[in-house]
C-alpha cells in the first residue's frame, strides 16, 4: 500500500514538473531579481487631496425658486 502511494506521488511530482516546464514557468528566471533592483524612471503619482471642483453643493430651491424649507 505504502509503495503505491509512493509512485503515486512521483508520478504526480513529475507531472507538475512537465508542465512547469511547458508553461514557460522556466523562461525567465533572472528577470524578476533584475526588475526590483530597477529605479523606476517617473515616481508615481499622488492623488490631490480633495478632487476639483466646487468646495460648497449648489443651494437647493423649493418648488417657487426661493429658498425652501432646507435652504437658508
Amino acid at each position: 500500500m505504502a509503495g503505491m502511494l509512493a509512485v503515486i506521488l512521483a508520478g504526480v511530482i513529475v507531472w507538475a514538473f512537465l508542465w512547469s516546464i511547458r508553461s514557460g514557468q522556466f523562461d525567465d528566471l533572472e528577470g524578476p531579481a533584475h526588475r526590483l533592483l530597477m529605479d523606476e524612471d517617473e515616481p508615481p503619482r499622488r492623488k490631490p487631496d480633495h478632487p476639483p471642483g466646487p468646495k460648497k453643493p449648489p443651494r437647493r430651491r423649493g418648488k417657487n425658486g426661493r429658498g425652501g424649507a432646507l435652504s437658508r
